[in-house]
């Protein structure tokens, strides 16, 4: 009994946020701070929720399975289980057999099967219609969210994004970069990639034929690096030295960088002052703090080697 009521109660709760009347849920945490999420995707409201009931947590996992495989459906799945779990309470409490219900279902599951395989549609060849179909789900899919007013710009953009994969399922290659005020409607698909950042002072704001050096290296070496190093000198005149060696070794590092011929520079660390001017001298456009993310989707996109020695610029 308590399987069936924690999970009949999940299904309850995600119920009414379906459909074009669903309503949004307003979730408040309970962590610091206690942060308000407004939502009505299912998915969203089931993964805030901390549940000790075994049966609701299956269902919970369900919704997560259905989110990472399709994307889509997360709560009619949760409530068409809970529907099942319904009836099912009621031929329990009839002493049928659990096991007898289980066949039944694979029974029906296997007719909606089939009926749903007879009336498939599938307009692979012709560019035109596939495209307007997926325009069709995509707008579908966008009517009960917060982008109702403007979805068929946002499906547009949408079906734009996952035709560029050209059939590959991977999400990641297209990347969603917020940016607060505007409106919705300021929304675009940009061709090629974007990376956040700014350019170091003084350098190229713009290249064409570009060649990109794309490198995970510390350009922060006018400092000495060695925790816990005490040096003594005698004289104000000693600690110019130094300096001026720590200069020279960064120097050496440029003109090594310089030697690969490239006129963009994406660099996963900082880039400090000084080798920064050095990039601008040589009107090269120099890139610090790409992240990680950052840099290893540049390389991907540029097919190229994310590098963190410069001895051989000719490998």
């Amino acid at each position: 009994m308590a399987s069936f009521v924690g999970a009949i109660a999940i299904t309850d709760l995600v119920k009414t946020t379906l459909g074009p009347k669903g309503m949004d849920k307003i979730l408040q945490s309970t962590g610091r701070g206690h942060e308000v999420t407004v939502t009505n995707d299912g998915a969203t409201i089931l993964k805030s929720l901390h549940i000790d009931n075994p049966a609701a947590k299956v269902l919970i996992d369900i919704s997560k399975v259905q989110d990472d495989e399709v994307g889509d459906g997360t709560t009619s799945v949760v409530v068409l289980a809970g529907e099942l779990l319904r009836e099912a309470e009621k031929l329990v409490a009839a002493k049928i057999h659990p096991m007898t219900i289980i066949s039944g279902y694979r029974m029906a599951a296997e007719c909606a099967r089939n009926a749903l395989l007879q009336r498939v549609v599938d307009n692979k060849e012709n560019a035109e219609k596939f495209k307007s179909d997926l325009m069709k789900i995509a707008m579908t899919t966008l009517s009960s969210k917060i982008l109702s007013q403007d979805k068929e710009h946002f499906a547009q953009l949408a079906v734009d994004a996952v035709m560029r994969l050209k059939g590959s399922t991977n999400l990641e290659a297209i990347q969603i970069i917020k940016k607060p005020g505007g409106s919705l409607k300021d929304s675009f698909l940009d061709e090629g990639f974007i990376l956040d950042k700014k350019i170091g002072l003084g350098q190229p704001k713009r290249i064409e034929n570009a060649k990109i050096l794309v490198a995970n290296t510390a350009m922060d070496t006018d400092k000495v690096k060695i925790y816990g190093a005490r040096v003594r000198v005698d004289s104000m005149s000693k600690v110019a030295e130094i300096e001026g060696a720590e200069k020279e070794k960064m120097r050496e590092k440029v003109k090594k960088i310089l030697g690969h011929g490239i006129n963009c520079f994406v660099n996963r660390q900082l880039i400090y002052n000084f080798p920064e001017e050095l990039f601008a001298d040589a009107g090269i456009l120099a890139i610090e703090h790409a992240d990680f993310d950052g840099i290893e989707r540049l390389a991907l996109v540029t097919g190229g080697e994310i590098a963190s020695t410069f001895d051989n610029p000719e490998s």
